[in-house]
């Protein structure tokens, strides 16, 4: 099993350990990417401010973000499990796992990152600052230009096995599966149940729902072998789910419909 997480806009400032390797991540394909985003962040970060916030979408109080960009190469580096932050990645609570669950964890989950494009959860990367959406000079859209690379690389990771897609849009955006493997995608989508039996798409506690989902998951043991399979998975953990299957090459969609958030 594959399951597509995204990174959090927050990441912890690591104290101590050596910088990024960047040939000891997960994909070495993805290296020359990488560094080209490496190097135009850094310039970015060291050239005007007023046009680092703009490009980076962050507010004159959000300014010492940028030193996080200024010190990508020279930073302490920690597992992208510990350095990603926020609501998602505080509801999975990857470090209070049992051991057998954080390894299944380890081994499903991908996150698409908009400096990174793809890493493991125990990939050692440090704290920095870059969105899916942002457009950075001479470079163009970042979403965009993954796509290729990513298109390179991630389909070897879902050879087999079913595909749960918990991303953004702006992170989905990077890389689709297509043919087969979306054939054996669904997209997952969090879902309220009013008290007058309706549902409603849930955006402020979406995140949480979703990193609580994957920890359920992973503490349930077991993969599952097929669309049916997992989302008799996902109802397992308390929800109820409508499984909407792939067609015509698309993904499918696995609605998550939880009574209380």
């Amino acid at each position: 099993m594959l399951i597509l997480l995204p990174p959090s806009e927050g990441k912890a400032f690591v104290g101590a350990g050596h910088p990024v390797d960047l040939a000891s991540l997960s994909f070495p394909e993805l290296t020359g990417t990488r560094e080209r985003l490496l190097r135009r962040l850094d310039a970015l970060a060291h050239g005007r401010e007023s046009t680092a916030l703009r490009v980076l979408g962050l507010s004159q109080r959000q300014s010492a973000e940028l030193e996080r960009d200024r010190t990508l190469l020279t930073s302490p580096a920690a597992p992208a499990a510990e350095v990603y932050t926020g609501v998602l990645y505080d509801a999975l609570g990857h470090p209070t796992l049992p051991a057998a669950a954080r390894r299944r964890v380890d081994r499903w989950v991908v996150v698409t990152s908009a400096l990174w494009g793809a890493v493991r959860l125990t990939d050692l990367i440090p704290a920095y600052r870059l969105s899916g959406d942002t457009t950075l000079p001479r470079l163009g859209k970042v979403s965009t230009l993954w796509r290729p690379p990513l298109a390179a690389v991630l389909p070897d990771v879902a050879t087999q096995g079913v595909v749960l897609d918990l991303r953004s849009s702006a992170y989905a955006a990077m890389w689709q599966p297509t043919g087969e493997i979306a054939e054996r995608t669904v997209t997952g989508r969090v879902l309220q149940r009013r008290p007058d039996g309706s549902v409603q798409v849930v955006s402020h506690h979406n995140k949480a729902t979703k990193g609580r989902l994957v920890a359920a998951l992973a503490r349930a043991g077991g993969t599952p072998s097929s669309l049916d399979a997992l989302a008799a998975a996902v109802a397992g953990t308390g929800a109820d789910v409508d499984l909407v299957s792939p067609l015509n090459g698309r993904p499918g969609r696995l609605d998550i419909v939880v009574p209380d958030l």
